[in-house]
């Protein structure tokens, strides 16, 4: 029946002047044909709402349940509380507090901003290398090598700090902060090393030998073609760099020993007890928020790049 009607309407098509008996046997059966196609792909307005209802219902209390703390925070750093900074009214009694405690809340930022570039760039530096190295050449012992690498991972952070005080100490980089962010950009490099590595082998070789056969070599290759192809793996690896660096604890509290080199998150640690033990609940959580509000909009900032840094690898081949 479908080969009567295909040659019906070919040869209405050649025959112009033919019966429109034709056109009317051809013209249902495409019309179901199209019908039903479009209906497929375009349901209708109430069954999409239907369907995305639950999505929406779920995303939104999600949502308002991982940001509630925050919101609940920030609003209690500016309200009248009992035992705190601001009792008399909304205001930034709070923030005052947290800004002339010890040497200024801008020294702890600057200490905190210089220790997480600082991890950001050897990070970047040293996973970009290792990845591009284990995902383009052949030598010997490279798997070995990377798996000794990923198996930082398995050993619990807080055993390494004491060997790498006395490690730092040696070298004259204890209370430094430059000791700081080599310690965590350490910390930092088998995951990093691990979505470089994916993040190269989910390009195509062609491109290397493309640019190999214009007469670039393996470096000119590197930065010229395959850099900008992983740019959101970079990013994705900068970000969680950042984000661990500024909200570290442990490392600083073992390495630094001067207040004045102190980071943001133990000087707001030290703020809370200050008073005999009493906990300045409203500085603290005046420290929370600004602790917080960088790595908010970084996120935010880097949202889009970060998701595709982690899809890089996922349809490899």
């Amino acid at each position: 029946m479908s080969l009567t009607r295909t040659g019906a309407a070919r040869a209405a098509a050649a025959d112009p002047a033919r019966d429109d008996s034709t056109r009317a046997i051809v013209a249902p059966h495409h019309a179901r044909r199209g019908g039903g196609a479009g209906r497929r792909k375009h349901p209708t307005t109430i069954a999409g709402i239907a369907l995305r209802t639950p999505y929406w219902v779920l995303t939104a209390a999600l949502a308002l349940l991982f940001l509630s703390p925050l919101i609940w925070t920030a609003v209690s750093s500016v309200s009248p509380l009992a035992g705190t900074n601001q009792t008399d009214g909304w205001g930034f009694g709070n923030y005052i507090t947290l800004a002339n405690y010890q040497a200024g809340v801008w020294v702890y930022l600057f200490n905190s901003a210089f220790v997480s570039l600082l991890t950001v760039a050897l990070t970047l530096g040293v996973s970009l290398l290792g990845g591009y190295a284990f995902a383009r050449f052949r030598f010997p012992g490279k798997d070995l090598l990377f798996l000794a690498t990923l198996a930082i991972l398995m050993v619990p952070y807080a055993t390494l700090l004491i060997p790498l005080y006395v490690l730092l100490n040696t070298v004259g980089l204890s209370n430094s902060l430059v000791g700081v962010a080599l310690v965590l950009a350490m910390f930092q490099l088998p995951f990093s090393m691990f979505m470089m590595r994916i993040s190269f082998e989910s390009i195509p070789r062609e491109m290397d030998e493309a640019a190999m056969v214009d007469g670039c070599s393996s470096w000119s290759v590197l930065w010229r073609v395959l850099v900008p192809a992983v740019k959101p793996g970079l990013i994705t690896v900068g970000l969680f760099a950042f984000l661990a660096a500024w909200n570290d604890f442990m490392a600083p509290l073992i390495l630094i020993n001067d207040s004045n080199r102190m980071t943001l998150p133990l000087a707001v640690a030290n703020l809370r007890g200050q008073v005999q033990g009493v906990v300045d609940y409203g500085a603290t959580e005046a420290g929370v928020v600004v602790l917080a509000l960088p790595c908010i909009l970084l996120f935010l900032i880097l949202q889009r790049h970060y998701v595709r840094g982690f899809m890089s690898g996922a349809f490899k081949g």
